[in-house]
């Protein structure tokens, strides 16, 4: 959830840590009724005292709003959207302690990674809930994932994760920018058949230098460049991931995005804007199928 600050990196979490343990002991010890009961006020709490994040919800909403039929409208609300987050954060803790029940995850196309002998890049989003990626170990017993986080941004929420899940068959590696020896250390891992899972949809926290202002949902936002840099570096197949919730059940869509991608030295800048609108576009596409599931919330469209 985000404070007065504008950039997502600058979001307090000291609240939202305490907040996700006690809903947690909720859920172990009375059961998901009783978390549900006790669900409403602590995201109601949430909603009053978090105000840029809900301004930042109510105009996503509106945005939204246009595209959806009259039916879909009339199911939108912004204290819904904060519940559907504070669900999608219990099921993420749910996942990474091994509760979750692999029965309810469906993936949707499991042959997108059939005949693909190297690893590649799966780029996600904050649309949904990329956690349960966890669950294609149980679709995919061979494949191998290491996960990019933002280092300040998920230390006290790592610390959680490590007391939970010790036994976490994915690498969480932190990140601040991607530096050639990290670069190095990635290309190994992809060279050994490992798959690398970064977010599309943040702006980097090192400043604005690298983002591309495209098209989405009726207006123009920033989305980061990094991705499309380091597939192009690595030399590798790229794919897009999508978890999204369908009452108790997640669905995880998997699309092959690009087999290479390669950029011109004459019209790079163009050809990575042109990458990016792509992306921007498949993240649209799955906003209106499940329109209180995208969970940035902080001025998406600044300037």
């Amino acid at each position: 959830m985000a404070t007065k600050k504008t950039h997502w990196s600058d979001v307090s979490e000291a609240g939202t840590v305490l907040g996700m343990k006690t809903l947690l002991f909720v859920h172990r010890f009375l059961g998901n009724r009783c978390f549900r009961l006790f669900l409403y006020p602590v995201m109601f709490y949430y909603y009053m005292a978090r105000k840029e994040a809900r301004l930042a919800s109510q105009e996503y909403l509106q945005r939204i709003t246009p595209y959806l039929s009259t039916r879909s409208q009339m199911n939108l609300s912004s204290f819904q959207h904060f519940m559907m987050f504070g669900e999608v954060l219990l099921d993420k803790f749910l996942a990474w302690m091994g509760y979750f029940d692999k029965s309810n995850v469906f993936l949707e196309n499991r042959s997108v990674f059939d005949g693909n002998a190297r690893g590649g890049i799966i780029i996600v989003s904050h649309l949904g809930n990329a956690e349960i990626c966890g669950a294609l170990m149980e679709f995919l017993p061979n494949i191998r994932i290491t996960a990019l986080v933002h280092t300040e941004h998920a230390e006290k929420f790592n610390s959680v994760i490590k007391k939970v899940a010790s036994n976490s068959q994915i690498t969480l590696m932190p990140v601040t920018e991607i530096t050639p020896a990290t670069a190095i250390l990635l290309s190994e891992k992809v060279e050994a058949g490992e798959y690398i899972i970064i977010a599309g949809d943040r702006t980097p926290v090192t400043g604005l230098q690298r983002i591309s202002r495209v098209s989405f949902l009726g207006g123009f936002a920033n989305f980061p460049q990094g991705n499309v840099i380091l597939a192009s570096l690595l030399k590798c197949p790229v794919f897009l991931m999508f978890c999204l919730k369908r009452g108790k059940c997640y669905h995880v869509y998997i699309e092959k995005f690009s087999d290479n991608i390669k950029l011109s030295r004459k019209d790079r800048n163009v050809d990575i804007d042109l990458i990016v609108q792509k992306y921007a576009q498949r993240v649209q596409y799955y906003c209106l199928k499940y329109p209180l599931q995208w969970f940035n919330f902080f001025p998406f469209w600044k300037e």
